[in-house]
């Protein structure tokens, strides 16, 4: 009896099995064909992204290896193309290669650059506070505390690997101006700042025992 029974209980699960995928066979179809076309479209759009970059990546190297034989102005609007491009790799590195060889003279342009790849391109943490810190080294030789400080925030408050060398060329900037006592604040916070660079407690340290010693 008990056999009997559990065998009906089987057969009407089986049946209710039948019958619902019967009654959603349609949902079913579309949420596979969804799947398929999602995972479709990720796997296409990976592979046209990773020829971008080749392509991108030809067209840097070529410019840079070539950069002693080519045309200045050429070069120039090459470069700008591919920042202009915002890929994560070589639009940093198009801009770096403009101000190392100063091809670009005008500060607003270089700075309008640096907040493009700052502001608009998702780049991994230390890459952005790298190139924050890449602003401000370029600008501090010519604005003012406030704005020098305003633009290395983001990595002073932070543990970023990069804030020892923030806070030095803080320290840098103020003894360079005789404000010794906010140079010495700065180089003091670099003693204490976890993943400081041990180059820059080093160089921190000598300034203040040459420099700023009491």
């Amino acid at each position: 009896m008990d056999q009997e029974i559990d065998l009906i209980n089987k057969n009407t699960r089986n049946e209710r099995i039948i019958n619902f995928f019967k009654k959603n066979y349609k949902i079913f179809i579309l949420s596979i064909s969804l799947i398929i076309i999602i995972i479709l479209i990720f796997f296409g759009l990976e592979y046209l992204n990773k020829k971008k970059n080749i392509k991108l990546s030809n067209t840097y190297n070529n410019i840079i290896s070539s950069y002693e034989s080519k045309n200045k102005n050429f070069v120039i609007e090459e470069l700008k193309k591919i920042i202009e491009q915002k890929n994560k790799t070589y639009s940093p590195l198009s801009l770096f290669f403009l101000i190392d060889n100063d091809l670009i003279t005008s500060k607003a342009e270089i700075n309008n650059y640096f907040d493009l790849i700052i502001n608009d391109i998702k780049l991994e943490k230390e890459i952005k506070n790298l190139i924050i810190y890449k602003k401000a080294l370029y600008n501090s030789d010519s604005i003012s505390e406030d704005q020098l400080i305003l633009i290395l925030n983001p990595i002073i408050n932070s543990n970023s690997i990069w804030k020892s060398h923030s806070l030095y060329l803080l320290g840098e900037y103020f003894f360079s101006k005789g404000e010794d006592q906010k140079a010495k604040e700065f180089f003091q916070k670099i003693l204490t700042s976890q993943n400081a660079n041990e180059q820059i407690i080093l160089e921190a340290q000598k300034r203040l025992k040459r420099d700023l010693s009491e």
